[in-house]
């Protein structure tokens, strides 16, 4: 490989020349420059990054932590984040923390060492190690999705969807249908926009005079085989619902998949609402009624917020909260008697 005293040989110029025209550090001749490129070109010379941050003290690579790459709704975030740090000349370095608590340690230690400018974390739940971790960086950060208690050394950034109003809007829309017995499955219990939705949902039904959804709650993995399983549960209680809120669209869709194998038509029998909006919850039969969280602006939002970190901009912590929007599709419908 190449290096950048074997360009300054076949150029016939000094290191300091060829390091001027790779980095614009400095005005070069046209001349000057002309053969340094083309020694460039011949040579297949490749600058190296590592050398470059070591001077600039910034390496134009971002980190991002996601609890489960298999799970659309991170993966919908992710490509947004990408899309977002490409426009602005920012790499991204992607970590599954698979729900893990120490992968989640780990893979902040890996991210340091490579020096990145800041970091995107969408935490793994449960992890009482994480605002240490995260103070210890010192580098610019952004939490999505969910928020954690900080201490005050690491002041970070947070971007969510307003849960607890989300829960509301699709529990609204169930009694808006004639729907009285609504059930919900939620994620799993302690995940904060979990919790939230619940909230929201409970909340909904007070106001309408149906209590707050005593014995009509049941939690999944925010899996599909989560979703599935619960649904089966839900199916087997003695006074089924008419309609069950999904706190995700994955388990939403193992719910549908659970209700058409015990024979319920959806939504004539049963009415379902999820939660997210993935791209996949048009294309289910029938498509799945749910509240979509603003995936794309989430992800330019958390981009936006870390540059001005980075770029000294701001200092004080900012937090954005979104409001969600209700997509009705087929799976709701009006209760029968």
């Amino acid at each position: 490989m190449a290096t950048i005293k074997d360009v300054a040989r076949h150029a016939d110029v000094s290191v300091t020349t060829v390091s001027h025209v790779v980095n614009g550090t400095r005005h070069v001749s046209p001349e000057g420059r002309a053969r340094v490129e083309k020694a460039i070109r011949e040579l297949g010379y490749v600058p190296s990054a590592i050398a470059r941050s070591l001077k600039s003290n910034n390496t134009r690579t971002l980190g991002m932590l996601i609890p489960n790459s298999s799970n659309p709704y991170f993966a919908e975030i992710v490509h947004a984040v990408e899309d977002r740090c490409f426009g602005a000349g920012y790499n991204v370095i992607l970590c599954n923390t698979n729900d893990e608590a120490h992968r989640q340690g780990s893979y902040l230690q890996v991210l340091a060492e490579r020096r990145i400018d800041g970091l995107i974390v969408v935490s793994t739940g449960h992890d009482a190690t994480l605002p240490t971790q995260l103070a210890g960086l010192s580098i610019p950060t952004v939490l999505v999705d969910r928020e954690i208690e900080l201490t005050e050394q690491q002041p970070c950034d947070l971007v969510e969807t307003a849960h607890m109003q989300g829960g509301l809007l699709a529990t609204r829309h169930l009694l808006s249908l004639g729907h009285r017995r609504i059930a919900c499955i939620g994620g799993p219990e302690g995940i904060a926009p979990s919790e939230q939705r619940i909230a929201g949902w409970r909340s909904a039904l007070a106001d309408a005079g149906c209590g707050q959804g005593e014995g009509l709650l049941w939690h999944g993995n925010f899996t599909s085989q989560g979703g599935y399983e619960a649904m089966h549960a839900v199916l087997r209680a003695q006074d089924a619902p008419t309609a069950v809120f999904v706190c995700n669209d994955l388990m939403a869709m193992g719910a549908l998949c659970a209700a058409h194998e015990r024979g319920l038509r959806v939504p004539e029998a049963l009415s379902i609402v999820g939660f997210d909006d993935i791209e996949l919850t048009a294309f289910t039969s029938p498509p799945l009624t749910t509240v979509a969280q603003p995936k794309q602006r989430i992800g330019a939002l958390a981009v936006d917020m870390l540059l001005e970190r980075i770029d000294g901009k701001r200092q004080d912590a900012r937090k954005v909260m979104l409001q969600p929007e209700l997509r009705v599709r087929a799976s709701t419908a009006e209760a029968r008697p």
